[in-house]
């Protein structure tokens, strides 16, 4: 069995967006935290990495939202490692607010070397710190990303610089901005469709994330030009799925791709509701038929 660990966090007010709810990157912090916590706890701290002359970069992650967290809410995230792989380990993580599971998520972490960046064998002592009785099944294997929908006639997109702020300790955009990145071109999107925030309030709905999976493909440092684009699927008839692709245009770099999965909900009951007919009819041109 893998070592397992608890970290408790407590929502703060500024953690939040404008509907109240615990931002969506901020789930990735929270999971950030933990996993660091967890392996300090093996006895693989920071400090220790440095040592080593090694570091854990994410290279995928996967959240599914259940329920929302709010304001002064206490959360506690179960975190263990699933598998080990040549140079890659993949990380669980469970939500809870009392006795309720609020959200699940993993992330897909790889083994490098800091002054190369290359990937490097995990050491058999640092798997046993984290799985204490041995591996005792093999690693399914890793679900592929999926394909990308075709582009629809009118894909959206823009540009933005990455800023200081935006930096981990490694120098590279941190894994939670890229939801940030991914959330605020959704945001322009609507707009730039007719559909600002205040048109949704007053028609009495919101769309909230359901589910996201982010595939970090080439680290971003400051001061990179990035182009993020992105375009709609049909899912079903409470929500929909949304492709995005964040690339560099100065070298045509892939830096990171992502599904997410959005669901419609009345803003004074909080269920679901079919995705309203006008706000489909406006956005036809940005729908992948794929």
């Amino acid at each position: 069995m893998p070592a397992t660990h608890i970290e408790t966090f407590r929502v703060r007010h500024y953690e939040c967006d404008a509907l109240g709810h615990l931002n969506n990157a901020n789930y990735a912090r929270y999971m950030q935290e933990a996993a660091f916590e967890a392996s300090a706890a093996v006895g693989y701290s920071k400090v220790r990495y440095e040592a080593l002359g090694h570091l854990w970069l994410a290279r995928e992650t996967e959240i599914e939202y259940l329920m929302p967290l709010h304001y002064g809410d206490t959360v506690q995230i179960k975190t263990w490692v699933g598998d080990f792989r040549r140079v890659r380990s993949r990380r669980f993580y469970e939500f809870h607010r009392d006795d309720q599971l609020i959200a699940r998520a993993s992330t897909d972490w790889v083994y490098l070397e800091d002054s190369s960046g290359r990937p490097t064998a995990v050491p058999p002592e640092m798997i046993a710190a984290f799985v204490p009785e041995g591996l005792t099944e093999k690693a399914p294997p890793r679900p592929a990303f999926r394909t990308p929908p075709p582009p629809p006639p009118r894909v959206f997109s823009h540009r933005r610089r990455v800023e200081w702020r935006d930096l981990d300790t490694a120098g590279h955009v941190n894994n939670a901005v890229y939801l940030n990145y991914i959330e605020d071109c959704a945001m322009q999107l609507v707009n730039d469709f007719g559909w600002p925030r205040s048109r949704s309030l007053a028609a009495g709905w919101g769309a909230v994330t359901r589910e996201q999976r982010l595939e970090y493909q080439t680290p971003a440092l400051l001061d990179d030009e990035l182009e993020i684009a992105t375009w709609v699927t049909p899912h079903g008839r409470t929500t929909a799925d949304r492709y995005t692709r964040i690339t560099r245009p100065a070298d045509g770099a892939p830096i990171a791709q992502a599904w997410t999965r959005w669901v419609w909900i009345d803003l004074a009951s909080q269920r679901p509701i079919r995705i309203p007919a006008d706000f489909w009819h406006d956005f036809r041109e940005n729908i992948s038929e794929g």
